[in-house]
């Protein structure tokens, strides 16, 4: 058979291609007192993120020297954004503020987290993941939900002096409990019983 361009055209990406810029990350009921204008600064300067893998597990089995696997446990893997930071530092501050309350830098000991959601070991918040069509903000093609996330690394800010032209930048690693599909092309695929 020969290869046909329009075969592809029609039966491969047909929608155009996903673009892995179009995209927003929010986190929502921080555990810890933010403003409102923190929070939407965080959507606005959060320009990188991913989907981080989900892997089940194997158990081998044997049975008279031979191996079978069977379906293991789920594991999520850490999941990385990558911020912009402005002059006023309020996003780094934030991350600071959060982990200093889990674990505070001189006293190591845990601040109470007062208001914080309910089940969620007080420190813990949850995120949206959002891709987006390229029509526009009222075309999300997937959305995500981290449910459980803290940070667990704030990292480095480099400082250069050859840097010019650049905005500085800072990622943070969240671990988290598990992530679900909750839309699909503006249409909620939330499962029923997402619990473990």
């Amino acid at each position: 058979m020969a290869f046909n361009i329009e075969e592809f055209r029609s039966k491969g990406l047909t929608g155009g291609g996903a673009r892995p810029s179009l995209f927003e990350v929010q986190i929502v009921d921080f555990p810890i007192q933010v403003n409102t204008n923190v929070s939407e600064k965080f959507t606005f300067t959060c320009s990188a993120s991913e989907i981080p893998a989900s892997t089940i597990g194997t158990v081998d089995v044997s049975y008279f020297g031979r191996q079978i696997k069977l379906a293991g446990d789920r594991t999520f893997a850490d999941w990385t954004v990558t911020i912009q930071n402005d002059e006023d530092f309020a996003i780094r501050a934030m991350f600071e503020a959060w982990s200093n309350q889990i674990n505070q830098l001189v006293a190591n000991k845990q601040l109470p987290f007062e208001g914080s959601v309910p089940g969620n070991n007080g420190y813990k918040a949850s995120a949206l993941v959002r891709q987006y069509g390229r029509s526009g903000k009222e075309n999300i093609l997937r959305e995500y939900e981290f449910v459980g996330i803290f940070p667990t690394n704030i990292a480095n800010m480099a400082l250069d002096w050859d840097a010019t032209n650049r905005i500085q930048t800072f990622d943070v690693t969240f671990s988290y409990d598990f992530w679900i599909p909750t839309l699909q092309n503006g249409i909620n695929i939330t499962p029923v019983n997402p619990g473990f």
